[in-house]
């Protein structure tokens, strides 16, 4: 187990993917040596741990950079249950030793080309570059700004190089009017609703198109799910272009799990094209959870925060990742998911401001079944003042039988369901489902008076028969509602 990481290597280090001079190997070898003991190091070649309160990430088993995933429990990693949670080690050290603002800066994805390689050099010949004497200078000095300033000089460069250029930064959209329905009316004030129709498992869009045309009444935007549980459907974009179709307006969701960052930015360019222009970037539910034969679990190219980071500048600054100018560059609504319940919200509120800060321009919670406890993370994200730059959409579900609402507690990351409402629904017998519903009357009734939320997202989890009706009965029916013929 490392000295300075709690937790035991769960890979070894990386190796490079080049020969490099006997010299960088010999550096290499003498920094594995130290930090591989000290930290579980494993040589990604872009080092981060001043950001991080020196505990490795990339000892986080989903090799996420930029804060723990909406799984994340104090208890342990939910990918690896032999395991704490890398980030909530990391977040609660920072809060202990007074850097969690640290933790808002956005942190880059590997660059392949130096995974492997050592990291000391960088720092080296940056402190040539900055002045050897006024490095050393800097760091004895008994001001602390000069202090900071002075390291800030030296591992900002190497940890944040200039295709990346990541910082803590809040980066609002650089354009006024609405590019989607959903956006303009949020702007507009109104509570919205949004709902999930779950992609078919075969090639049939049949009851796809039914789903879509049964919920579009009710609803702004309509979600399409991409491989929940690491589980293949019909890809979200694919729903998206067959809602398009139907004249309703899609929500794409892109799991970063299945995602490269060419992949990434070739899919949106093409999502745009198919008149998709609302975009949710999750991190993605681990390999962990899919059937086997599972794929890798122990590394993911981009997680959620450094997509929304490539998507804002795609989108806002007209450039590719590698720097290539796009003289048309695409519009859209950036949107996150958030979660409430996953570990201590303030941990959690500063998940949710990073996001914000890289892009996120709404949420889409997890799901919510105790609105009281809702309420608490909220305040953390006042704090943050974050709660006037990004729409807050609720997730909420009507429990169908007892088996899904435990099913849902036990083992879905993210989610809690207070006991009394498992017992309402264990007593209701086969009347679970009107209970069900019961209970999310009773959370919309709830949520509609909290100060800050700005609509709900229903996730109907193949029940999207029960939306309309859920909708009616919470008054939540949309401006200018005709009612569809039967």
């Amino acid at each position: 187990m490392p000295i300075f990481t709690p937790g035991r290597r769960w890979q070894p280090p990386f190796m490079p993917f080049k020969r490099e001079k006997f010299g960088k190997r010999a550096l290499a070898s003498l920094e594995k040596a130290v930090k591989g003991p000290l930290f579980g190091c494993r040589m990604c070649g872009n080092c981060l741990l001043q950001e991080t309160a020196f505990i490795c990430s990339m000892e986080c088993p989903k090799g996420v950079r930029n804060g723990p995933c909406g799984g994340s429990t104090p208890e342990h990693c939910y990918v690896d249950e032999t395991r704490p949670c890398m980030w909530y080690e990391i977040y609660d050290r920072a809060f202990k030793m007074g850097r969690e603002e640290m933790l808002l800066e956005v942190l880059p994805p590997l660059d392949w080309e130096k995974v492997g390689t050592e990291t000391w050099g960088d720092v080296t010949r940056q402190v040539k570059k900055v002045g050897t004497g006024k490095v050393i200078s800097g760091l004895i000095s008994g001001d602390p700004v000069k202090r900071t300033t002075t390291w800030d000089l030296v591992f900002r460069p190497v940890r944040q190089p200039e295709w990346w250029a990541g910082d803590s930064d809040y980066h609002p959209a650089k354009y006024d009017e609405p590019v989607s329905e959903l956006e303009r009316r949020l702007k507009a004030g109104q509570f919205v609703v949004t709902s999930e129709v779950a992609p078919p498992v075969t090639i049939a869009t049949k009851k796809l198109i039914s789903n879509i045309e049964l919920v579009k009444p009710y609803v702004a935007a309509i979600n399409f799910t991409d491989c929940p549980s690491a589980t293949p459907r019909m890809s979200s974009w694919s729903c998206s272009a067959t809602a398009i179709k139907q004249n309703a307006e899609p929500v794409m969701q892109i799991a970063a799990r299945d995602r490269t960052r060419v992949g990434l930015q070739a899919e949106v360019m093409g999502a745009y094209n198919l008149g998709v222009r609302n975009i949710l970037c999750l991190s993605g539910d681990s390999m962990s959870m899919s059937p086997s034969p599972r794929g890798r679990m122990d590394i993911v190219d981009l997680d959620s925060i450094q997509m929304l980071w490539i998507l804002r500048r795609i989108r806002d600054e007209g450039k590719y990742l590698d720097g290539r100018e796009i003289k048309t560059p695409p519009k859209y609504f950036l949107g996150a998911a958030a979660s409430p319940f996953a570990s201590d919200p303030r941990f959690q509120a500063i998940r949710e401001h990073k996001k914000v800060n890289a892009g996120a321009q709404f949420f889409q919670t997890n799901l919510v079944f105790d609105a009281d406890g809702m309420e608490i993370w909220l305040n953390e994200l006042a704090k943050r003042n974050i709660l006037d730059k990004v729409y807050i959409l609720v997730g909420i579900t009507p429990l169908k039988n007892l088996r899904m609402a435990t099913y849902m507690n036990d083992e879905v990351p993210g989610v809690f369901i207070p006991d009394p409402l498992l017992k309402r629904m264990e007593k209701a017998g086969d009347g679970a489902a009107e209970e069900g519903l019961t209970i999310a009357l009773e959370l919309v009734e709830k949520i509609r008076k909290i100060q800050g939320i700005n609509g709900l997202h229903i996730m109907a989890v193949g029940w999207e028969e029960i939306v309309p009706r859920l909708v009616t009965e919470a008054g939540l029916l949309p401006e200018g509602f005709v009612q569809p013929a039967a």
